[in-house]
């Protein structure tokens, strides 16, 4: 019962299994493009002070290491591409402290898509960490760098 809610919390409450068609002729799930798209929805309704933001992420983020780990074992595979509650927590990381507007929202939505579908050095390495917490930590990891680049360009809009 405790791993099958877990995969249902994992997938996005089922969010992960809408199918989308396949992208340049490349077979594509688009579960992670669906859990980014639910976690930017989640976004708007955390917190927006910052210390109260940064405890709810923390928490999740924890919960989320357990979530998919039980999830994992359950689907028997590592990373199984259905779990997208790391997508969720990652756009939430990326998104963090930006303005509540539809601009920077998308910037940080679309930067985090690039960089968790690139999953560069350093960072993709924690995908190889155990359980959980491999599972999540590639994708805070592309969430940091997300948050550099979307600060960086919103920057230099600002300058322009």
């Amino acid at each position: 019962m405790i791993d099958r809610l877990c995969v249902v919390l994992a997938t996005g409450l089922g969010i992960s299994y809408i199918a989308l068609p396949a992208v340049a002729g490349r077979k594509w799930t688009g579960s992670g493009f669906m859990g980014s798209v639910e976690g930017l929805v989640l976004w708007l309704l955390l917190p927006a002070a910052p210390v109260p933001y940064w405890a709810v992420v923390l928490a999740v983020a924890a919960a989320a290491c357990w979530i998919c780990g039980r999830a994992d074992r359950a689907l028997g595979t590592h990373d199984n591409p259905r779990i997208v509650l790391d997508e969720v927590v990652g756009v939430w990381v990326a998104a963090a402290g930006l303005p509540r507007a539809a601009g920077p929202a998308l910037l940080a939505f679309v930067c985090f898509r690039v960089f968790d579908s690139l999953k560069l050095p350093p960072y993709n390495r924690l995908e190889r960490l155990p359980g959980g917490l491999g599972v999540v930590a590639d994708d805070l990891g592309a969430g940091l760098v997300a948050a550099l680049a979307a600060r960086l360009i919103l920057w230099r809009w600002t300058w322009v």
